[in-house]
């Protein structure tokens, strides 16, 4: 529809009709300017025509209203649309240190990488999260923010899925990694908070403990679900194919755990693809998507229309006072 965003600007209509209303003034008889060759001065006439004149004043009379409708800014207004407003602002944390090129996982009946079965399962949970802003940083040696908190799902999933084991170095800074997602995270609105860690190792890089950096984390508000991959068996290529293992002792669920609980989050532990299936949709559950009432209406100015129109006029009557000059 269409609307007034100015609309008491109309009160100013009448006012050329008010200012013929006004008492005019008195003429004064008193000494005047004497011209000595007034004499020699040409008679001037002047004919009115009280025919030609009121389509003039109909013409004035439009250019004004148009003038005065196009201060009052005309707009079109489209119908409410719907905001995509997130209830979370969500980073994921992913470990790409050197452990987890381990193939111990099954993907489509074939063994693959720890890393490649979680960017298959995160795909899924990304999609998922549509209203939500996520962010997502990567570590092993040093951690980086490789995308900020953004409601493109769809570049976060390419640059998730385009991540390499040992591009961050080969071992893993987790203490690190949460103070970069604390420190991108404490800005935002409070209880709104949340940051989903993956790693299969203990902390053996970076310059901040784990637990120290959990302890800020609960500070700034920030909720923190732990996930352990691996954990169970781990698979070794022979000549006579995957030969599973139990798995070294660098997996440390406990310090996972502990910084879970410090922060208000859950820790779950992920041996299978399966497993890690259904932490995602835990996850869900813990974070569920939430939006607010909040709709937008487009708005597209008109005043251009009536001022444009005004000019016309005004140029049209220009022109005529020209002719008539001239004749």
């Amino acid at each position: 529809m269409i609307t007034l965003d100015w609309p008491w600007v109309l009160l100013a209509l009448p006012l050329p009709f008010l200012t013929t209303r006004l008492p005019r003034a008195r003429a004064h008889i008193g000494s005047a300017l004497r011209l000595p060759f007034y004499a020699e001065l040409p008679a001037v006439t002047v004919e009115r025509s009280a025919g030609a004149s009121w389509p003039r004043l109909l013409l004035a009379a439009l250019v004004w209203i148009l003038l005065v409708l196009a201060a009052a800014r005309p707009q079109w207004v489209g119908e409410p649309i719907g905001l995509p407003i997130a209830g979370r602002d969500l980073m994921l944390a992913l470990d790409i240190s050197g452990s987890m090129e381990q193939e111990d996982y099954e993907l489509n009946g074939r063994a693959v990488t720890r890393l490649a079965a979680v960017q298959a399962v995160a795909t899924d949970f990304v999609k998922r999260r549509d209203q939500d802003r996520l962010g997502l940083i990567l570590f092993g040696t040093q951690a980086y923010l490789q995308t900020p908190l953004t409601f493109d799902g769809a570049t976060v999933d390419t640059l998730l899925n385009e991540a390499v084991v040992g591009l961050a170095g080969r071992e893993t800074a987790i203490g690190d990694a949460i103070a970069v997602a604390v420190k991108r995270l404490r800005e935002q609105p409070e209880g709104q908070r949340v940051l989903v860690l993956l790693t299969d190792g203990q902390n053996t890089a970076g310059t901040l403990d784990p637990l120290v950096a959990a302890q800020l984390a609960a500070q700034a508000g920030v909720r923190i679900h732990t996930i352990g991959i691996g954990g169970g068996e781990m698979g070794i290529r022979t000549p006579f194919g995957i030969r599973l293992m139990r798995q070294g002792s660098d997996y440390d669920p406990a310090t996972l755990k502990q910084i879970a609980e410090l922060t208000g989050g859950r820790f779950f532990s992920a041996t299978n693809r399966e497993e890690l299936e259904t932490v995602y949709a835990e996850l869900d559950r813990l974070e569920p998507n939430e939006r607010d009432e909040r709709t937008f209406r487009p708005q597209r100015a008109l005043f251009v229309w009536p001022a444009s129109a005004a000019l016309l006029l005004t140029v049209g009557l220009a022109v005529a006072s020209a002719r008539r000059g001239r004749v």
